[in-house]
């Protein structure tokens, strides 16, 4: 992760006061770390995995970075599998980098997961330059172009597309 999307991250945590955020993608932890700094003192961070060893690891970042054991509930599975099981409107943020072509379907539980106000954060949105490229694209950086258009369009949903790290879509649920 870029450090300006970190800090971002950490920014946006903070920004929402967040006390309840839900993470897609654990990864070994570096963006779990930023949302916890950002994050109040009594905020506990949802991270879904598929990867146990992601888990593991990022488990064990959290211990070295100092924070107690209870601020990170992980839970292990495919997260359109465990988004549903999630609490509505139980969420100041969801960080979403998961599987870009599952983007589209992260938006719509993310959205239910959010109180009003709440945020949503789409990691990796430019895909390495190749979403603004006007050649033929993968599904992936189609899926994310529609991911775009969709928020863009919505009267229901503030957004900004950050220039960090590989873009950080933003979206604040009214």
């Amino acid at each position: 992760m870029a450090p300006g999307t970190g800090a971002a991250l950490r920014l946006l945590a903070a920004s929402v006061d967040a006390k309840a955020v839900a993470e897609i993608g654990t990864g070994c932890g570096v963006s779990g770390i930023h949302l916890l700094h950002g994050m109040r003192p009594d905020g506990v961070l949802t991270t879904v995995d598929q990867e146990p060893e992601h888990q593991q690891s990022a488990r064990q970042a959290f211990r070295d970075a100092g924070f107690a054991g209870n601020r990170a509930r992980f839970i292990p599975g495919r997260a359109l599998d465990v988004l549903p099981r999630l609490a509505d409107a139980g969420y100041d943020l969801v960080f979403c980098d998961g599987d870009r072509q599952e983007y589209q379907d992260y938006l719509a539980e993310s959205l239910r997961l959010l109180r009003p106000g709440g945020l949503v954060a789409f990691e990796g949105v430019f895909a390495n330059g190749r979403t603004v490229d006007s050649g033929p694209q993968p599904t992936e950086v189609l899926r994310l172009r529609e991911l775009v258009r969709t928020v863009r369009e919505s009267t229901d949903l503030v957004s900004s597309l950050l220039p960090v790290g590989d873009g950080l879509l933003c979206v604040v649920k009214r």
